[in-house]
């Protein structure tokens, strides 16, 4: 259970950072640039703790795949992107695509 805990740390820590990325301005702003870093660190130091236990394959696809919607979600709702029906369908076939690749033998307990 604890690796799943991490697991969420650094989707957590590397969401915060890429939604702070913008406000960096080509890191000119010395305190969303320093967000940025220390979440970036954050999240691969999580990142690196759940790999004791999970298999990469796993632990890489719900982080990229739960990132990428929760990036997608807080760029609709806090930076006014818009999230149209394509945009909806293509983030339901990412968390798809994480769900069958839990369920894969081959990847999980590789």
């Amino acid at each position: 259970m604890q690796q799943w805990i991490f697991l969420a740390v650094a989707i957590v820590s590397e969401v915060v950072a890429t939604s702070a990325l913008k406000a960096t301005e080509g890191f000119t702003r010395l305190w969303p640039s320093l967000i940025v870093a220390f979440g970036y660190v954050l999240a691969f130091f999580f990142l690196s703790l759940t790999l004791k236990t999970l298999p990469v394959g796993v632990a890489y696809a719900v982080w990229s795949g739960v990132g990428t919607a929760l990036v997608v979600l807080i760029g609709w709702a806090c930076l006014g992107q818009a999230l149209d029906i394509p945009a909806m369908i293509g983030l339901l076939l990412i968390v798809a695509g994480v769900v069958v690749l839990n369920f894969s033998k081959t990847v999980s307990h590789a």
